[in-house]
């Protein structure tokens, strides 16, 4: 149950996103969950091979370039799926890191909402 309540969240997280930054198109709620499934699988399987593959550029920068393979891994997804669209580089990297935020408080709140029910 709450593995749903999370990927709707990542959903309407991915719709805010869209609704701020220019260059990111959402279809719908639908294409929204797609989306977002399809994010959590990227950053499962192929976000860990990059961060390995890029260590000595990572520390030189002092972690920045982990935004370039956050943007690159949002502007991956965007180019695979019909209805979500990332016009370009930046627009993944404003994008990723948007959506880490509102991903993370929408979820914050979720649980702090479940918990204080269970009691």
């Amino acid at each position: 149950m709450t593995l749903l309540i999370i990927w709707s969240l990542n959903a309407l997280a991915l719709l805010a996103v869209a609704n701020f930054v220019p260059g990111i198109h959402v279809d719908g709620f639908t294409s929204a969950l797609i989306a977002a499934f399809f994010l959590g699988l990227v950053n499962t399987l192929i976000r860990p091979i990059f961060l390995v593959l890029t260590l000595p550029v990572t520390l030189l920068t002092l972690g920045l370039f982990i935004f370039v393979i956050n943007g690159l891994m949002f502007w991956f997804t965007g180019s695979i799926l019909k209805g979500f669209v990332v016009e370009d580089f930046w627009s993944g990297v404003l994008g990723a890191m948007l959506y880490s935020v509102f991903s993370w408080a929408l979820s914050a709140a979720a649980m702090q909402i479940m918990g204080k029910q269970k009691k």
